[in-house]
């Protein structure tokens, strides 16, 4: 019985994402601007003590599935566009009440909070804890306290929708996310239409190795697929711009088709295939744009919608070299001071 309602599951989310990749999505593209009014949090949103543990213990005594607690900040158009697109729906609204609480916080906020482990923190210090490093952030917890999965930025519906149900239906006990989604959606088997390109891109083969030899530039990787509208959003928008493009100047940079067999020497020096270094990375959007410094540790990763403020930032972040000095990406004020994020 339970394993026909696993495969009704995975045909419900195969269709879904199927649909995605045909057409152009409700809720990918948007003004990723600062906004100028707060964001509001949907009246359902539980009203908590921050004392994890018992929210935690009244989940489980009203028969739900899980916590999830939400990092957000007032003027993050991600944290709107999450608000809107994704609670926002009567479905995924209906969803997450059912089977889960969500328990708000701000990342620069200073009201107390006890985790599950019982640590006394900051909402802001939890945050950094947490490594929240773009809004909306969203850790989700079992019944148990174990972390089932971890959202960084915001999702388009199909795609949170697809969480939920991940978590919901406990498959994170038994694989990843990356491959719950494979199994209900996998790659086709036929050609599709082409890549999109960058003058910028390095041109295969691809040795990314700096274990031996440091690179000169930071290296950015952007891991995309065919037919994949908010990887065209990417090229068409973002990728258009002076801005960006004048600090991609900063880079070493390549695409990489994650479904492809195309043979890589990572930046630790090791020889796999795109497909198979996606998979290892637990890579599940895309594009995902992963940055590595002059030595081939990252720094970072863009692995969620990114429009052209959130781009921005992140390119500029890494070029500065805070990461060097141990500040993360939400702390670092070279943009943020203008309300960028």
């Amino acid at each position: 019985m339970e394993r026909r309602i696993w495969s009704r599951v995975f045909t419900f989310v195969g269709l879904l994402l199927w649909a995605a990749l045909a057409s152009p999505q409700p809720g990918e593209v948007f003004e990723d601007a600062p906004l100028t009014d707060a964001v509001q949090y949907p009246p359902w949103f539980r009203l908590s003590f921050l004392d994890l543990r018992e929210d935690l213990q009244e989940v489980a005594a009203a028969g739900k599935r899980g916590l999830v607690v939400y990092f957000g900040q007032k003027y993050c158009p991600y944290c709107k566009a999450m608000m809107e697109n994704d609670f926002g729906r009567p479905d995924i609204e209906r969803y997450t009440r059912h089977y889960f609480e969500v328990v708000p916080m701000d990342i620069h906020g200073d009201r107390q909070v006890i985790d599950l482990a019982g640590r006394e923190w900051t909402e802001k210090s939890l945050a950094d804890h947490e490594k929240t490093t773009f809004t909306p952030s969203l850790l989700f917890y079992d019944t148990e306290g174990r972390e089932a999965l971890r959202l960084r930025g915001y999702y388009p519906p199909y795609k949170f929708r697809a969480a939920l149900e991940y978590v919901a239906y406990g498959h994170y006990r038994r694989e990843s996310f990356r491959d719950y989604l494979e199994r209900a959606d996998p790659p086709f088997a036929f050609e599709l239409g082409g890549m999109n390109e960058a003058d910028f891109f390095a041109a295969p083969p691809h040795n990314f190795d700096r274990s031996r030899r440091a690179g000169e530039r930071p290296l950015a990787l952007f891991f995309e697929q065919r037919d994949c509208h908010s990887c065209d959003v990417l090229h068409t928008a973002p990728l258009q711009s002076g801005d960006i493009l004048a600090l991609m100047e900063g880079f070493d940079a390549a695409q990489l088709d994650i479904w492809a067999d195309t043979p890589v020497i990572t930046p630790s020096g090791n020889r796999t295939s795109s497909r198979e270094w996606a998979r290892a990375l637990g890579l599940f959007y895309t594009p995902t744009v992963i940055f590595y410094d002059l030595d081939g540790g990252e720094i970072l990763r863009v692995d969620s919608v990114a429009h052209f403020y959130r781009l921005r930032r992140a390119l500029r972040y890494v070029l500065s070299g805070a990461h060097r000095e141990g500040i993360p990406l939400q702390r670092w004020d070279g943009g943020y001071a203008n309300g960028e994020d």
